[in-house]
């Protein structure tokens, strides 16, 4: 009986820690660890414990600098300017530092990381884009800005901003040319002694898929380091290049086959009839004024600089070709009128010859020896030419007005061709150290 109740009693112990041991699991499993948060960011930001005035120590708990890593993603890029020499772009930018002041228990890893929204609560680094023109946050629906903090004392800060930036551009090669836009981040107060800035391991810069620009194509990006020293010390910078190609195809059809047009179409009036002055004038006038409002128009959507560009090039001459076939109708129009004077004159001197010959036969007196050799006809010795193929092709046009008609059916083109050669030869097959 003793024995029976020993066993009874052993039974119900086990299965009261059982109990116990469950319910404890149970307990546990159901704490809100969320809750936590609020206890570990009021331990580590509460008053007297934290002060974000001052920068976190260098790596390993020394005083050496702090050192920030810095990657970003370019989400788009909106609109580059060449008039303005600017770019638009939107990325996320991301910085992390190691603070150790904000250590914390993450309870066996339930607390992966504490999340801010207000950047004034932690130190900050003071970097600034040294190359800014606009800027702006983002705060639809709520502020694109977070921080975190993770238990060995990492802060991530990540924001998403849009930022219109200077681009120097180089316009020599316009529009076959290549600009390098960058984006430079720098310390504004902190030298190199107390704050450094470095490129992520890995990655730094990311760019979205299938980006489409309007008139250009991003090639490649390259990250590098632009540290600065001016009187007051050394400040950290990091810069981004992106390089960009300019989409020939919208120049052409826009530009460059329009002009030649234009150029041809001036052509149409060596094949007009000479005389056709009002067609031909009209014509030469038409042509002219295009092309110098297509000038005009390109030259406005450019900034006026200093150096010839190519496509100042490209309509230069085009404009000197439609300029030269008005000139040459001015020039034919002169010869017309010559020509036709000289056509008179010598009107005139046979009707003088042929009126004074004949009156001859009625002055003359019989025997006379004189007037016998008068009546002989000359006879005039020229040395034999020799025979030239352009020589004899252009004696088929009698008159000096058709002929250069005919020249300039031959000579402008050829010369336009020439051009063409030269300028695409020029600046299509150049080296790429011109361009940058």
């Amino acid at each position: 009986m003793t024995a029976t109740t020993s066993t009874t009693l052993a039974l119900f112990a086990v299965a009261i820690l059982v109990s116990l041991c469950c319910t404890t699991t149970d307990a546990n499993d159901k704490v809100n660890f969320r809750e936590k948060e609020k206890q570990v960011l009021d331990q580590i930001l509460g008053p007297g414990r934290y002060d974000a005035r001052i920068r976190p120590s260098g790596v390993n708990g020394t005083d050496g600098p702090a050192v920030v890593n810095i990657n970003l993603f370019v989400r788009s890029i909106m609109t580059i300017s060449d008039i303005k020499m600017e770019y638009s772009v939107q990325l996320t930018f991301r910085e992390q530092w190691t603070d150790e002041r904000l250590k914390y228990n993450d309870f066996g890893g339930k607390l992966k990381y504490l999340t801010l929204t207000d950047a004034s609560r932690v130190w900050m680094p003071d970097l600034f884009f040294s190359n800014e023109k606009e800027g702006h946050f983002h705060n639809i629906i709520m502020p694109n800005v977070y921080i975190r903090i993770f238990p060995y004392g990492s802060v991530l800060y990540s924001i998403r901003i849009s930022l219109t930036l200077s681009c120097p551009m180089n316009l020599k090669l316009y529009p076959l040319d290549r600009q390098v836009c960058s984006l430079k981040m720098a310390s504004y107060g902190w030298t190199t002694d107390d704050l450094v800035f470095l490129w992520k391991d890995g990655d730094p810069v990311q760019v979205v898929k299938n980006l489409h620009l309007p008139r250009f194509t991003l090639e490649k990006f390259l990250t590098d380091y632009c540290n600065s020293k001016t009187n007051t010390g050394e400040y950290s910078c990091l810069k981004v290049d992106l390089m960009f190609k300019r989409e020939f195809s919208y120049y052409l059809i826009q530009i460059y086959i329009p002009c030649c047009m234009l150029v041809i179409v001036s052509w149409v009036s060596f094949w007009l009839d000479q005389g056709a002055v009002p067609a031909r004038v009209s014509l030469g006038v038409t042509t002219l004024l295009t092309m110098a409002t297509q000038t005009s128009g390109i030259n406005a959507s450019l900034p006026p600089v200093s150096y010839t560009k190519a496509i100042d090039v490209w309509t230069g001459v085009c404009l000197t070709f439609v300029f030269g076939a008005l000139l040459e109708f001015a020039l034919v129009n002169y010869a017309s009128r010559s020509d036709m004077h000289r056509e008179n004159m010598k009107k005139q001197r046979r009707q003088q010859y042929e009126s004074e010959h004949a009156l001859e036969p009625l002055v003359r007196h019989p025997g006379d020896p004189m007037a016998i050799e008068k009546l002989r006809p000359c006879e005039i010795h020229v040395p034999p030419q020799r025979d030239n193929c352009c020589r004899s092709w252009l004696s088929k046009f009698p008159t000096r007005s058709k002929r250069i008609d005919v020249i300039s059916r031959i000579t402008f083109p050829l010369v336009f061709a020439m051009f063409n050669l030269v300028y695409w030869s020029t600046y299509l097959f150049r080296d790429e150290g011109e361009e940058t």
